[in-house]
């Protein structure tokens, strides 16, 4: 019966006295009786040997996938059966240095990190917290929310694809979670804060973002809120907690860092092109899908780049040039690079445009953070 497959069937209904059915396949015909009439499946006209393609989903993983990749939660990655490793690429550790960096920029902006033993442990508790906990209890979040989306953008993803069960994922999530808030009230406890400004302030991002995948506000959803919620939480955010923990917020780093955020939603946008096939359906309202992608293309450069121009100005207005001229040699290869892939083609280069790019956006904080620091 296995023929059947590489074949196109005909039906034909013949009476009692209807010739003998011929055919030119392989395959015998195949009777059933009934009272006045029989039915007669007959396989058309082909050539056996014939080879016949499979059909292959258009959006399949590559069947090279990389372990690399899949480990990194990003595209690219092979199918994986490890339950570890599946949990792991639901974190996206890919996604974990940005909020790293975030606290060493607020270490360094602080004024009061010292290279010594405890500060440099506290140091890597609060990255933990910021990183693979709150970061990958964000990540896995908004895979959850997104299964839907995801089972037409990227189907064999692990939710959409079943490798992982719904009750392990809702597991996952609350152990991130409560790891996170739990490191967040153990470095209050360490600082000798009397308020636990770093637990507020983890709880205050782990809400956003929930409040950023889940229904009903579903922040996600609208492509300026989303993503400047996106870009506050992955820049503002550790820089504050790394600053609170080694020394003061004041407004003004406050207002500095939400300026910061204005390019982590230019950096937020990059992520959006590959999934407008999936927000149009599911009725999500990102950039490129509200302005098309050319337009979008120019609103993410602008905002990457003119933050940093205005942050830049705003050194220069403090009387520290050297540290606004700095930066602006830190934004000349980002434009450079802007122009040789990512507005090529968003969607063919957006990795090789974040690994190109990103570094030096990344450094600029740090040049920021030092000029805040003295």
């Amino acid at each position: 019966m296995a023929s059947v497959l590489n074949t196109v069937s005909s039906i034909r209904l013949s009476k009692l006295n209807a010739s003998r059915v011929r055919t030119q396949s392989n395959l015998a015909p195949i009777s059933v009786s009934f009272t006045r009439r029989r039915l007669t499946v007959r396989a058309a006209e082909t050539d056996t040997n014939e080879a016949v393609e499979p059909q292959v989903p258009d959006k399949a993983p590559a069947k090279n996938g990389s372990s690399f990749n899949q480990l990194l939660g990003i595209k690219g990655a092979s199918q994986e059966t490890n339950k570890w490793k599946i949990r792991l690429q639901l974190t996206k550790p890919v996604t974990w240095p940005p909020l790293v960096w975030g606290v060493v920029c607020g270490a360094a902006a602080s004024g009061n990190f010292h290279w010594t033993f405890e500060d440099v442990a506290k140091s890597i508790v609060c990255m933990c917290m910021s990183g693979p906990f709150l970061t990958g209890y964000t990540q896995t979040l908004n895979d959850w929310y997104d299964r839907e989306i995801d089972a037409i953008n990227e189907p064999y993803r692990p939710i959409p694809s079943g490798a992982i069960s719904e009750n392990e994922v809702i597991t996952q999530i609350w152990v991130l979670l409560l790891g996170g808030l739990s490191c967040a009230g153990i470095l209050d406890v360490w600082a000798g804060h009397k308020f636990p400004i770093v637990f507020y302030l983890a709880l205050g991002g782990s809400f956003l973002s929930y409040i950023y995948s889940a229904p009903p506000l579903k922040l996600k959803q609208n492509g300026w809120i989303g993503n400047f919620a996106l870009g506050a939480s992955y820049i503002s955010l550790p820089w504050w907690a790394g600053q609170a923990l080694f020394g003061t917020l004041t407004p003004d780093i406050i207002v500095l860092t939400l300026l910061y955020s204005i390019a982590g939603l230019g950096i937020a946008i990059v992520n959006d092109f590959k999934s407008v096939e999936g927000d149009r359906a599911m009725g999500l309202q990102s950039l490129p899908v509200a302005f098309g992608s050319e337009t979008a293309k120019w609103i993410c450069v602008g905002a990457i780049d003119i933050t940093q121009l205005s942050v830049a100005g705003y050194l220069l207005g403090a009387g520290k040039p050297y540290y606004a001229l700095a930066l602006v040699a830190l934004i000349a290869p980002q434009v450079f690079f802007q122009f040789k892939y990512f507005l090529k083609d968003p969607v063919k280069y957006d990795v090789k445009y974040q690994a190109s790019a990103q570094p030096f956006l990344v450094l600029g904080l740090l040049v920021t953070a030092l000029a805040m620091s003295h």
